[in-house]
């Protein structure tokens, strides 16, 4: 969709920003506009000559020549007028659904595009009411705007028809009209602001909303509910006074705008009523004047429509700062044929005013398993994002079989790299289908074959309906769901597999099964594991030990063994090198803590 190119999320998004979205919306949506336009310009010429014809109508009945004509011409202009309203409600009807579509469509095509660390500046809740309620807004507006265009033009239109009737009563309806518009503009200068701020409290809610239902199991096991309906309903405040305070603008501006139309219309009347008095004007030119001074009046009915338009620009901005993030930019080259070697040369990774990695020069063998290690925070899972390219270096290049990602064309590297994650999504259907997701081709029993490598087939055959389970509702642990996620990328077959803490949810038994099949199972080919437990580690091939974004070290797990620091990253788990458990105490049991209810 053409429109404004994508900018830096930390560039400042206004409201001329939301206007040139709307605009490049109100192009890519021309021809259902187009139709709605020519309807609306059906309607207000009818409406135009509707004043006209009922003078003539009234001169024709009292005078007695041309009645049965002057009548069936306003029966005809009053059903076209009828079948204009129809036709324009279809069409903007149709206009404003392809918007509210074409515009969801690019915030969703952006975010599948994005660099996956950008998108962690907004929460899920923040982006769903973004996308769902915020493109909706937005993609009503350019069916508002020509709505208020034409609405304008017939008040315009009906100003000039006025004149052309009796120029007195024109100067009239002139005469009082300019305090209304003054009245309007303060109130739509007003209400914009108040907009930004209504949604924005909006945002937060949702966002609270999401973040708690989707950890609810959390919520009821702390016994904290109310805290969290506290946490969650705390926007409600600035919703609250935000929302009286739109009330009340629009309080005090009705109250003056039905104040002063009617001031206007007797002054345009009492006007017209003296030039019949005189006989300047038929008793028709006077009920000319009503209907034009009428259809003068309703610009003020513009003043939903230019809320409407207000709310709108608000809108566009959200959206506008979703579409702000980062894109990933798309290479053509194709990848070579080789074994997956993985290299950094210099790579730093900057999130703020921190150094996430901080120039790295790191070769990955090919085909040997590798396991990264460090502390939170140390860098472990920014370095996985990295290998498969879900983000960018600030500084540096990686590499794959010599071919630098960023070159490479999006779909070679998908086929190319395969991840497992912590917690993966199961998408695709059934849950055959969430493992076969991102495979082009693939039969049952290749996917069963993954199952069973990712020690997960015996517990998908217990299902109900076995691998035609539907995977949103299946009944999984966390660690089967983890299961399944590693049978996705083991499906695969990728020359560089990259497991980001893809087995902490697993037992010891499962996690050494799943480890033998990464070892001996999937031999030939690069494997990245991001691990936290030193069964891992003592398996790898090679260890890369991170610490504050920099690599203090790598070998075996044997030779890395020996400094103090790197046993730490272990504790209590403490496995000696062999990854084998070292005699004493238990490890991982947990100091019994007071509590104020009985046992």
């Amino acid at each position: 969709m053409p429109g404004p190119a994508p900018r830096s999320s930390e560039e400042q998004v206004s409201h001329g920003h939301g206007d040139r979205l709307i605009a490049a919306l109100s192009r890519e949506t021309w021809m259902p506009l187009a139709a709605t336009a020519t309807g609306s310009i059906a309607t207000t010429a009818v409406a135009l000559a509707l004043p006209a014809a009922l003078a003539a109508a009234v001169n024709a009945v009292v005078t007695g020549r041309g009645a049965l004509t002057a009548t069936a011409y306003l029966a005809l202009l009053l059903a076209g007028a009828a079948l204009a309203e129809v036709a324009t409600g279809i069409t903007s009807t149709t206009a404003t659904a392809s918007a509210i579509g074409t515009l969801r469509l690019r915030v969703a095509g952006h975010l599948l595009s994005a660099d996956v660390s950008g998108a962690t500046r907004f929460s899920t809740g923040e982006l769903v009411n973004r996308l769902v309620s915020n493109t909706a807004t937005a993609g009503s507006a350019p069916v508002t705007l020509l709505g208020t265009i034409t609405g304008v033009a017939a008040s315009a239109g009906a100003v000039v028809a006025l004149f052309a009737v009796d120029p007195r009563a024109g100067l009239a309806f002139l005469a009082g009209t300019p305090v209304l518009i003054v009245v309007l503009r303060v109130f739509v200068s007003r209400v914009s602001g108040l907009y930004d701020e209504y949604q924005s409290a909006q945002g937060r809610l949702a966002a609270r909303l999401t973040e708690t239902l989707a950890g609810i199991r959390t919520v009821r096991a702390a016994g904290t509910a109310n805290r969290e309906i506290d946490r969650v309903l705390r926007p409600l405040a600035d919703l609250s006074s935000t929302g009286h305070a739109l009330w009340r603008a629009q309080s005090r501006t009705v109250w003056q705008i039905m104040l002063l139309m009617p001031l206007v219309e007797i002054l345009v009347l009492a006007v017209a009523g003296l030039g019949v008095a005189e006989g300047r004007l038929t008793p028709g030119a006077l009920v000319a004047v009503a209907g034009y001074a009428a259809l003068g009046l309703t610009f003020v009915e513009q003043i939903d429509p230019l809320l409407g338009l207000a709310y709108g620009r608000s809108a566009a901005v959200r959206v506008l700062e979703v579409l702000a993030l980062p894109v990933l930019p798309a290479g053509r080259r194709r990848l070579p044929d080789g074994p997956g070697a993985l290299s950094f040369r210099g790579v730093t990774v900057t999130r703020g005013d921190t150094r996430v990695l901080d120039d790295i020069d790191l070769e990955i063998p090919a085909g040997a398993l590798t396991a990264v290690v460090g502390r939170s925070g140390a860098g472990k899972t920014t370095l996985a994002m990295l290998a498969g390219r879900l983000t960018e270096p600030d500084h540096g290049r990686v590499l794959l079989d010599g071919r630098r990602l960023s070159d490479l064309d999006p779909g070679c590297l998908r086929d190319a790299v395969a991840y497992a994650f912590e917690r993966p999504a199961l998408l695709g259907g059934d849950i055959a289908s969430a493992i076969a997701y991102g495979t082009a081709r693939t039969t049952r029993e290749a996917v069963r074959a993954a199952a069973r490598a990712a020690e997960v087939d015996d517990v998908v055959s217990r299902l109900p309906l076995g691998y035609d389970t539907p995977a949103a509702g299946a009944p999984l642990s966390g660690g089967e769901i983890q299961r399944l996620g590693l049978a996705r990328a083991l499906l695969r077959r990728a020359r560089l597999t990259i497991l980001d803490d893809a087995t902490s949810g697993l037992d010891t038994v499962t996690e050494a099964q799943v480890t033998r099949t990464l070892v001996e199972g999937m031999r030939g080919r690069t494997r990245l594991v991001v691990a936290h437990r030193p069964a891992t580690a003592a398996r790898a091939d090679l260890v890369i030990w991170l610490e504050a974004g920099r690599v203090r070290g790598r070998g075996t797990h044997r030779e890395l063994w020996r400094h103090r620091d790197y046993r730490d990253l272990f504790a209590p788990d403490a496995l000696d090198s062999r990854g084998e458990p070292h005699r004493g105490e238990p490890a991982g049991v947990a100091s019994r803590q007071e509590s104020s209810c009985p046992r």
